[in-house]
C-alpha cells in the first residue's frame, strides 16, 4: 500500500492533485484544507497518502498534515461514511473544530458541513466521541446561537467572511459590547471580522 508520496506537483484542483513520482503521475484525492496549503504546480509536494481498496478500483488520497489523515480514516471507520464523504466532511470544517464538535455532541454544527445529515451527524457522535482523544482539543460545548446571533453570522458569511471567523469576531463582539441588538452586535463584528 501507498503511505506516502513525494514528488513534483503537476496540478491541483480544490479537490485533486495529480503528483509525478518516478516517471509516474499519481491522481490523488484532497481536501479542500490541503488544496489551500499545496504550493504552485511545478513544486515539490510531500503527501501523507491513505490508500483505499475496492474490487473496482484503487484510490488515493492525500493529506499535508498526519493529523488530517488520522481524522479522515477515523471518518470513514463511521458506518455510513466512505472516503469521498470523509474528504468532504474535512473540506467543509477545520479538523479542531469538528473534533470540539464531535467530543462537544455538537449536532446542530455538524449539520452545516454539506452531505452530512442529522442521522450521520448523530452517528459520527456517537462513534467517535471517545475515540479522538490523542487529538487534544477539549469538548467544545457551544452556547446555543440566538436568531440575533444566527442573523450576524449569516451577514457576515453573506458578505463573503469565512464561518470560523465571523464567530470569533461575534464572541468577541458580545464580550465587549454585551448587547443583544442585530445592529449592534453586527457592526461590532464586522469590526472585528476585518482586524
Amino acid at each position: 500500500m501507498i503511505a506516502h508520496l513525494r514528488g513534483r506537483l503537476l496540478s491541483k484542483r480544490p479537490n485533486q492533485a495529480v503528483v509525478e513520482a518516478g516517471g509516474v503521475g499519481y491522481d490523488v484525492a484532497i481536501s479542500v484544507p490541503t488544496f489551500s496549503e499545496l504550493p504552485d504546480a511545478g513544486a515539490e509536494v510531500a503527501l501523507h497518502i491513505h490508500t483505499h481498496v475496492r474490487e473496482d478500483a484503487i484510490a488515493l488520497f492525500g493529506f499535508l498534515r498526519t493529523r488530517e489523515k488520522q481524522l479522515f480514516e477515523r471518518l470513514i471507520a463511521v458506518s455510513g461514511i466512505g472516503p469521498k464523504l470523509a474528504v468532504t466532511i474535512l473540506s467543509g470544517m477545520p479538523a479542531d473544530e469538528m473534533v470540539g464538535a464531535i467530543r462537544g455532541n455538537d449536532i446542530a454544527r455538524l449539520t452545516r458541513i454539506p452531505g452530512i445529515g442529522r442521522k450521520t451527524a448523530e452517528r459520527m457522535v456517537l462513534e467517535l466521541r471517545d475515540k479522538l482523544e490523542d487529538f487534544g482539543a477539549a469538548p467544545v460545548v457551544a452556547a446555543a446561537a440566538t436568531p440575533v446571533e444566527e442573523d450576524v453570522l449569516s451577514a457576515l458569511v453573506n458578505l463573503g467572511y469565512q464561518r470560523a471567523a465571523a464567530e470569533r469576531a461575534l464572541a468577541t463582539a458580545k464580550k465587549s459590547t454585551k448587547s443583544d441588538s442585530f445592529d449592534v452586535l453586527f457592526r461590532e463584528a464586522l469590526a472585528q471580522v476585518g482586524k
